[in-house]
């Protein structure tokens, strides 16, 4: 007897419990950099919020992802030292608010019990892979899939991430010891939280506000307002 490939499966929404939960994991997501605490995230738990960002979709099936878990002390100490010379640097970009920035904690390193790195291998699929042969870049954007998959998975689990994006490449390459062809997409910090801002942080602190919506939704052509609203 052969075996058949699965076909498709009867497809229909959620129920509306399940639908809510969905839409609530997206609206309570938080960008988290100083409420971890230190206690251990259970095996089991850490697992499933891998399985869930592996689960992402990708171009062409490549599945660029690999994910670096960083947990020693020592390792964590220096890729700190990473952030902090990055993070002095970026305070000269922004002389007018330059107080503000200073005063604003922008990552977990050392607090978090877990710091994951996701990274995307650029070769993974060999030259040519379906989806990606007019737009090289779509690799990465997969690979962003599967940061968000794990976010929400995390934000569900009670588990906050903080994304740190403050760091020269080449410091975390080295640190890391990351081959040429793979690229460091997101320092993630990762750890049970007691308490989450009730809207974005940067927004609470007074940095900026989110868009309203209907400001960045066109119809057919760039600048084109919706004819019939949304």
């Amino acid at each position: 007897m052969t075996g058949t490939a699965p076909g498709p499966a009867p497809a229909g929404p959620f129920s509306q419990a399940e639908r809510d939960a969905v839409y609530r994991a997206i609206r309570l997501r938080r960008d988290v950099r100083g409420q971890f605490r230190p206690d251990p995230i259970d095996p089991a738990i850490l697992r499933r919020l891998l399985q869930a960002a592996h689960d992402a979709p990708s171009v062409g099936l490549s599945q660029p992802w690999n994910f670096v878990l960083i947990r020693d002390p020592a390792q964590k100490r220096r890729l700190h030292d990473a952030f902090r010379a990055a993070n002095t640097e970026a305070a000269d970009r922004f002389p007018d608010r330059k107080a503000l920035y200073s005063s604003l904690k922008l990552e977990g390193i050392l607090e978090s019990p877990v710091n994951l790195c996701i990274t995307c291998d650029r070769s993974r699929g060999g030259a040519h892979v379906l989806g990606r042969t007019h737009d090289p870049a779509t690799d990465l954007y997969s690979t962003v899939c599967a940061v968000q998959n794990l976010w929400l998975a995390a934000r569900a689990e009670g588990i906050g991430v903080g994304w740190v994006s403050i760091f020269r490449h080449d410091d975390l390459r080295a640190a890391l010891d990351l081959p040429d062809h793979v690229v460091p997409v997101a320092y993630l910090c990762l750890g049970h939280v007691t308490e989450l801002y009730e809207e974005p942080e940067l927004q609470a602190r007074g940095w900026g506000r989110r868009a309203p919506l209907d400001d960045l939704i066109f119809e057919d052509a760039w600048g084109q307002v919706p004819r019939d609203g949304i």
